[in-house]
């Protein structure tokens, strides 16, 4: 960390801000539509770039590719609502002054024989050209947007659509082989011979696909709408307090167990108490067979869902190597503090002050001291009595790439401190459970820091004194330049004295003349 800031010495750990970069500023508002075989999605990416916020996302079931085994063409009413989906989108991207949209279509426009003349009506009533992209180049932007949220991801990607199902690896943040096969529900559904046919037709490609991807023995990160459906049932079945689906695992057991779940229940009720569409609800059995046989046949370790897919991809597609190798997580709170902080910069002074009671903390501890000292003061707006609260819950469900659910928590739990010495007794507290006893501890500790530290600014560079920690000797040591020491009152001490209860330590106050 010290040659890391002799190198960047203005912003030591944390780099040089992108923001006003040019070529950043370009991905700061970006349009794009997915014509998939389910759904036509428009998302408009906002904010910091590394870790975009969805200025707008709107979705239209149009089932473009049902019936498309058996006609060759594509569902005449689904087109129909795709074309009136995109001339809306297209409205409203020149009404939001966008540059323009990005518009990929995938498995049922490029394999429709009527595909190549739906592209021409959308050209000619919307001006907008569709890109119809091959099953590889899918895999493979799907691939790039899970990167986009997890740049040391590793594993497989399997992103379920409509009318295809795409595999991708990934790994040293760059994405490997790709294949495509045609597992998609709206096709299974197709199948004669019923349940039994269909999984040995899943059984049959499933094979195929592992003759050319080998053993795959690492994750698996789970891309489109039926998975987070399925993910939504395994939340319900298990009671899971987080309703957050990125970042979401399971493991094999829990997903046989979730099919089981669903199997001996009724649908319509499973579908109402996880907040599932109907019409998503129609496709799950066909997608939970694929699921079955897909982690039969790879045997992952353990199994996340990704939120970001195809979308994310093309974004990521856009992005500059310079910005690629930024923390999501960490673009995201610096921009949140940018925006909204009383006073923007003031948390990489924060994290320099607190650091020394994180010492010995792995690199993925201290990631999520420097994230939660850039969020410590931008829910300040708050009402008083509620800060405390709307910290913690804007935290934990808030779009924010490369973060998993205990560290969201983690993080929540922190910035609660921040506002409050006590977190029990709230309606947070079955959330608390995905950390252990340890890890409370060090979050409460956190925060308590950031609630002391945050009484000793004065100005953005000006000193905030120093904290030295002897965790063997159990003493806390607070040294404080002269010129500052009138801010040390009683309220500060007693804050002081607060962090020292939490490190089961004496505090020490030494005034430096």
């Amino acid at each position: 960390m010290e040659l890391i800031a002799q190198r960047i010495p203005d912003w030591g750990s944390f780099g040089r801000p992108l923001f006003d970069d040019p070529d950043i500023r370009d991905l700061s508002r970006v349009g794009v539509v997915d014509v998939g075989s389910n759904s036509v999605r428009m998302v408009i990416f906002d904010g910091a770039a590394r870790s975009p916020a969805y200025f707008y996302n709107e979705k239209v079931m149009c089932e473009l590719g049902a019936g498309l085994a058996e006609t060759g063409r594509l569902n005449p009413r689904g087109r129909e609502r795709a074309l009136a989906a995109l001339r809306r989108f297209e409205h409203l991207s020149r009404d939001l002054d966008l540059p323009g949209l990005h518009v990929v279509a995938t498995a049922a426009v490029r394999e429709a024989e009527d595909g190549p003349e739906f592209c021409e009506q959308v050209k000619a009533e919307t001006g907008l050209h569709v890109s119809v992209i091959d099953g590889e180049e899918e895999a493979r932007l799907s691939a790039q947007g899970v990167l986009l949220g997890w740049p040391g991801a590793y594993g497989l990607i399997c992103d379920i659509g409509g009318a295809s199902m795409e595999l991708a690896e990934i790994g040293d943040g760059a994405v490997g082989r790709c294949v495509t096969s045609p597992l998609g529900p709206l096709k299974l559904r197709d199948i004669k011979g019923g349940r039994r046919a269909r999984k040995a037709h899943i059984k049959e490609t499933m094979e195929a696909l592992r003759d050319k991807l080998g053993p795959q023995r690492d994750r698996l990160f789970l891309v489109g709408g039926s998975w987070r459906a399925f993910a939504r049932l395994d939340m319900l079945r298990r009671g899971y307090p987080l309703n957050v689906l990125h970042e979401y695992r399971m493991t094999t057991k829990q997903v046989r167990e979730t099919i089981k779940f669903i199997e001996r229940n009724d649908a319509e009720k499973l579908r109402s108490r996880a907040g599932v569409s109907a019409s998503r609800m129609a496709l799950i059995p066909y997608a939970m067979d694929v699921l079955s046989r897909l982690i039969r046949t790879f045997k992952p370790k353990d199994i996340a869902i990704s939120s970001y897919g195809i979308r994310e991809g093309l974004l990521y597609e856009q992005m500059p190597q310079i910005l690629r190798d930024r923390d999501p997580l960490i673009e995201a709170c610096r921009f949140s503090e940018q925006k909204d902080a009383r006073l923007p910069g003031f948390g990489r002074h924060l994290f320099d002050f607190v650091m020394p009671l994180f010492r010995s903390a792995p690199e993925s501890r201290i990631r999520l001291v420097k994230a939660a000292c850039l969020l410590h003061d931008v829910s300040w707006r708050a009402h008083p009595d509620y800060r405390a609260e709307v910290c913690f819950d804007n935290v934990t469900r808030a779009n924010l790439g490369g973060l998993k659910h205990s560290e969201r928590v983690f993080i929540g739990l922190a910035l609660q401190h921040r506002y409050r010495n006590k977190r029990h007794g709230n309606r947070f507290a079955p959330l608390y459970d995905l950390l252990d006893e340890k890890d409370q501890k060090q979050a409460e500790i956190l925060g308590k820091a950031m609630r002391f530290g945050a009484m000793l600014w004065m100005q953005n560079d000006a000193a905030i004194g120093k904290l030295r920690f002897y965790p063997k000797k159990r003493e806390l040591e607070l040294y404080l330049p002269e010129s500052i020491s009138p801010l040390f009152n009683e309220v500060a001490e007693a804050r002081f004295n607060s962090l020292a209860d939490a490190l089961k330590s004496e505090p020490r106050v030494v005034i430096q003349k």
